[in-house]
């Protein structure tokens, strides 16, 4: 059994602490919210999961990062990606052992410097190995046992091997995939649209509507990441089609909520403050738009998602304005 540090005590660190517990393994857990390690400490994470227990045998909370890091085999990025690069910055590389692999569970892209949180990481821990988890896989269902396949991606073959050993059980199923690029890309886009798949949700639930957005939002983002060399193939799996649809469906989904409340008549910022977690998109819609535009890369309906959150452009107008664009071949 390994020794896993999980930093961050969001609803995903939590559902994986849990999950990584009931696997036999020893967790800490580390976050900046020390009333959320106490609660931790009691069986439960009142704030982010509230209607899950949590078995506390082998796990222990730490308030201070880099003691939390010390006995490391195993180190899991829990943390948004707008946050990543100021936790990197505190952890001191003398705390962690020289073989340990950090595991990243965040999708975005980092605004400022339009990185993924791979190209973050490694500007600051260059010699560590690194892997990023994603797929479809809502904290909410993973922390309840319910059945969940995800991919995981790095560059080392041995290590993706290594780490489906040590999260897969009977109901959480880990495929590998060296892809790192693709599928990081993938797992950032898809939050953008499900902004838009709350929308139409907000309009009526227009099925047609939802299909052709799923659709033609994954087109986007194998044009988008194909751009900066992901593999096709990775968008037509877990990372890519299996996250985009759970994302743009799911009730859990927070980026989803966003549209809806948008198209209910929300302000931007009202949204996010009445949420207790991060929805990635909204970040990930600007900077997406910024480096898109830059470099001549057509993706519309993130253009106009983007346009929706920033410039108060109405719903039901943008998705027009896509209705009666110039007409086109499907296939690219």
């Amino acid at each position: 059994m390994s020794k896993i540090t999980v930093l961050g005590a969001g609803s995903w660190g939590t559902a994986i602490t849990k999950h990584l517990n009931e696997n036999g393994h020893t967790i800490t857990v580390w976050d900046r919210d020390e009333d959320v390690l106490k609660d931790i400490k009691k069986g439960k994470n009142s704030r982010y999961l509230a209607n899950v227990e949590i078995k506390t045998e082998r796990i222990i909370v730490e308030s201070n990062i880099n003691q939390s890091l010390k006995e490391a085999e195993i180190i899991v990025l829990a943390i948004p990606v707008q946050f990543i690069r100021n936790i990197l910055k505190i952890i001191d590389a003398n705390n962690i052992k020289k073989d340990a692999i950090f595991v990243n569970l965040a999708k975005g892209i980092e605004i400022e410097n339009l990185k993924t949180p791979s190209e973050i990481f490694y500007e600051y821990f260059p010699d560590f190995k690194y892997c990023t988890i994603s797929g479809p896989s809502h904290a909410e269902e993973v922390a309840e046992n319910v059945p969940t396949s995800v991919v995981v991606a790095g560059k080392d073959k041995s290590v993706n091997q290594f780490l489906q050993r040590i999260f897969s059980n009977r109901t959480f199923r880990v495929y590998s995939n060296n892809d790192l690029k693709g599928v990081e890309i993938s797992g950032a886009l898809k939050n953008i649209y499900a902004i838009g798949a709350g929308i139409i949700d907000g309009l009526g639930k227009w099925d047609n509507t939802k299909a052709a957005l799923i659709t033609r939002s994954l087109v986007e983002i194998i044009r988008y990441a194909s751009y900066y060399g992901g593999k096709k193939e990775t968008f037509m799996g877990l990372a890519g089609i299996g996250d985009l649809v759970v994302t743009c469906t799911s009730p859990h989904s927070r980026n989803r909520y966003v549209g809806e409340m948008l198209e209910k008549g929300k302000k931007l910022q009202d949204i996010l403050n009445k949420m207790p977690m991060v929805a990635e998109g909204v970040y990930t819609a600007k900077a997406v738009y910024n480096d898109a535009k830059s470099r001549g890369i057509d993706m519309p309906i993130a253009f106009k998602i983007y346009e929706t959150l920033y410039t108060d452009l109405e719903p039901k107008k943008a998705i027009y304005d896509l209705m009666t664009r110039d007409l086109k071949s499907e296939f690219y």
